[in-house]
């Protein structure tokens, strides 16, 4: 934080001209700040801290100076300086003006007939506390952290008084000061029906049956399906295997994101891979990177929240013994609200 420096000067200005005639009434006037006091025959400082029942708002500190106040938070200091070594103090006197009475000015719109013939005294500067800093009527005015970089926070920054603070979305928790971590809300409590599994993504979680299967198929192991009767599932892959994965919104492409792989290698077999379904969009591209696996490359960026379903094939056939079968992976992408 920057502390400005805001110079401040007070003068208290005062002539003194006799009258010629005796007998003519004498009127006394002051500058704008001041009143006359007949006791002390001189212009004493009115203090608008105590006049004035709310001169200061907000819990803010009232400091009456030279012909009027300022307002500061509690715990600011004031440098006072008359020209020669500064001092810190929070307290003022105003000096004693010397003056001459004058004649009364019969002009309603003149609010002083007094000149400068005191010492002068100014404010040199203001120092506000951290999170503050004096503007040019040296008034502590908070500082707007949130407005100094769009990199104050990773999702969403809130000013405060002398300060500020990161919020996250829902889905995420604060974690350091500015950062967001995803909740795992699989973790943290049951959310789904005991046929159900939890899957948690970037800033949420969703539920999918424990048994994906759909007939023909029967459930053979953790979301593995297959075909028992091989009438019934004629022109259909023998085999489907259910797969979830989790990616941010607005991911930078290209990016492999999942590989497929064969599990079974049979001699003198030959594998292809093909996106079967669900890339119509054109926003996925199959790899092969050998002849029992291919890397899944997302070619476009997503934004979410929203779930793309891929069927990934893997035929395998050997034209020397007329074999040909396939099996399928469906991948389940779900896509984040954020880029975090």
């Amino acid at each position: 934080m920057k502390t400005l420096h805001v110079l401040l000067h007070l003068s208290v200005f005062a002539v003194m001209v006799s009258t010629q005639q005796v007998d003519e009434p004498v009127t006394y006037s002051c500058t704008e700040g001041y009143e006359f006091s007949v006791e002390e025959q001189e212009c004493k400082d009115i203090n608008e801290c105590e006049t004035l029942p709310d001169a200061c708002k907000g819990g803010m500190s009232c400091i009456n100076h030279y012909g009027g106040y300022f307002c500061l938070p509690q715990n600011a200091q004031i440098i006072m300086s008359n020209g020669e070594e500064e001092t810190t103090t929070t307290t003022t006197r105003p000096p004693v003006p010397h003056f001459i009475p004058l004649p009364a000015i019969p002009n309603p719109n003149h609010r002083s007939n007094y000149q400068t013939v005191s010492n002068q005294a100014r404010v040199t500067s203001v120092q506000c506390p951290v999170g503050f800093s004096a503007d040019e009527f040296n008034f502590c005015r908070d500082v707007d952290e949130c407005l100094l970089s769009s990199y104050m926070c990773q999702w969403q920054c809130v000013n405060q008084p002398g300060s500020y603070s990161c919020i996250c979305p829902e889905g995420y928790q604060l974690q350091g000061t500015r950062m967001c971590q995803d909740i795992n809300e699989c973790e943290t409590g049951p959310n789904c029906r005991e046929d159900q599994m939890c899957w948690n993504y970037f800033g949420g979680y969703r539920c999918y049956p424990r048994n994906p299967c759909q007939e023909p198929y029967v459930q053979t192991g953790e979301g593995r399906c297959s075909c028992q009767s091989l009438s019934a599932c004629r022109g259909l892959p023998p085999s489907i295997i259910y797969k979830y994965m989790s990616i941010t919104s607005e991911r930078s492409v290209p990016a492999d994101i999942f590989q497929i792989q064969a599990t079974s290698v049979f001699p003198n077999m030959h594998n292809t891979f093909r996106i079967k379904a669900g890339n119509e969009d054109g926003q996925f591209f199959l790899r092969r990177s050998s002849n029992v696996s291919a890397m899944l490359v997302m070619t476009r960026p997503l934004i979410g929240p929203r779930e793309h379903v891929l069927d990934l094939e893997m035929v395998t056939q050997n034209s020397a013994l007329s074999y040909r079968s396939s099996s399928l992976l469906r991948l389940t992408i779900i896509v984040g609200p954020y880029t975090f």
